[in-house]
């Protein structure tokens, strides 16, 4: 059902704005809330947090005449409860039949797409490099960008285009213009923004080792080789060629301080090395990531911050707020960087979680080989992004 669907409920339910619910769930504020999905759709992704309690009864349960005590039952307290949908529809209606019962409650304005809309600027306070460094995050999926900025010039890695306007507003709020908009592979858990920042002005720029997948509009912009640079004001962006999780996956060492390795390492895992040929090329891939990790990231000084393109639940933030860490402090955490190839290969190809919702279409996408408008193209990303190789930590004990 759609949101104009539902009944208006008799009792007036007040809203919470996504971003005011964030920020109770950062502050370790106890949070309860009502998810009124479907089963399968809570289970693929829903809110978490330490002081979350979350509870799953999908909406139908609430279209009887009569909210019985059995189903009140089966819903949580809260201070007030939070009750959640897709949309916001469903929840509005549902929260206002709990309000009829007596309980306290709103409702989560725009649902789960209004949670998906969150996206944060972090400044990463460890870059020593030419002017400044932030990490953009996205919560609901965990999809992780970067925004440099030196002497009136910025350049964004791995941009969303859900948010390109976002980008040209935060580097103008900063007095910059936008120059360079970088990738660092095909990805596929979101569509890029690289394309819609180009046709914004901005100077687009994808791998050239990207070029075998048939990228069907790559000579429309830049293309990136191993070695190359570029000059953000005082800033530089050197291209440093890294297969593993694609056979074009590509980082950006940004002022010689942070190298985005897009999703090449993560700060709590490494890649999954089967998107681009399946389980069938997933060995192959493993072992070029190895080698990839060993003679192109992890020979770079231990200071060097890494800064991927994603983090999932089991990551933990740095001090200042960033998921960022210096490559030694990786290397000593995160054994699977110290093991010989052929454990590597094992471990990584042993766990692998779920691939990343709609893959295949946004891939496509991606690539050029097939279009979506805006609200297709946020829909397609919906939900975790499921791109390191284990659902768990890999560092520390």
């Amino acid at each position: 059902m759609e949101p104009d669907d539902f009944p208006t409920p008799d009792v007036e339910v007040d809203e919470i704005e996504p971003d005011e619910l964030k920020q109770q769930i950062d502050d370790g504020e106890s949070v309860t809330i009502l998810d009124a999905r479907m089963e399968g759709d809570f289970e693929e992704w829903h809110i978490d947090g330490d002081a979350v309690e979350i509870a799953n009864v999908p909406y139908f349960h609430f279209l009887d005449d009569d909210v019985d005590d059995d189903l009140l039952e089966q819903v949580p307290e809260g201070d007030p409860l939070v009750v959640l949908c897709a949309k916001g529809g469903a929840s509005e209606y549902v929260a206002g039949r709990l309000a009829e019962a007596g309980r306290d409650v709103v409702h989560l304005d725009d649902g789960m797409n209004g949670w998906a809309r969150i996206y944060e600027r972090e400044d990463v306070s460890r870059y020593d490099g030419p002017g400044d460094l932030y990490q953009y995050q996205r919560p609901s999926s965990g999809c992780l960008g970067y925004l440099l900025v030196s002497d009136g010039e910025a350049a964004v890695v791995d941009p969303l285009r859900a948010f390109t306007d976002r980008y040209l507003d935060d580097a103008a709020a900063l007095d910059a213009e936008l120059t360079y908009a970088f990738d660092t592979h095909i990805h596929a858990d979101h569509i890029s923004g690289v394309r819609a920042l180009d046709e914004r002005g901005v100077t687009g720029v994808i791998p050239e080792a990207a070029r075998q997948r048939v990228v069907t509009y790559i000579d429309d912009l830049e293309t990136a080789s191993d070695g190359d640079t570029y000059e953000v004001g005082a800033a530089t962006v050197e291209t440093v060629h890294t297969p593993g999780h694609t056979s074009g996956m590509t980082s950006y060492l940004l002022g010689g301080s942070l190298l985005a390795t897009g999703d090449g390492l993560f700060v709590e895992s490494v890649a999954r090395p089967d998107l681009e040929e399946g389980d069938e090329g997933a060995p192959d891939a493993a072992r070029q990531l190895y080698e990839t990790l060993q003679t192109r990231v992890l020979t770079l000084d231990d200071d060097v911050l890494v800064g991927g393109a994603h983090f999932s639940d089991a990551a933990e933030p740095a001090a200042d707020g960033t998921y960022t860490a210096p490559i030694g402090e990786l290397e000593d955490d995160m054994e699977a960087l110290t093991m010989a190839e052929d454990e590597f290969v094992d471990l990584i190809l042993s766990d692998m979680p779920p691939r990343p919702a709609n893959y295949e279409d946004i891939i496509a996408t991606n690539l050029g080989q097939q279009t979506a408008d805006d609200e297709e193209a946020f829909e397609l990303e919906l939900g975790p992004n499921n791109c390191a190789a284990s659902q768990d930590a890999l560092t520390g004990d």
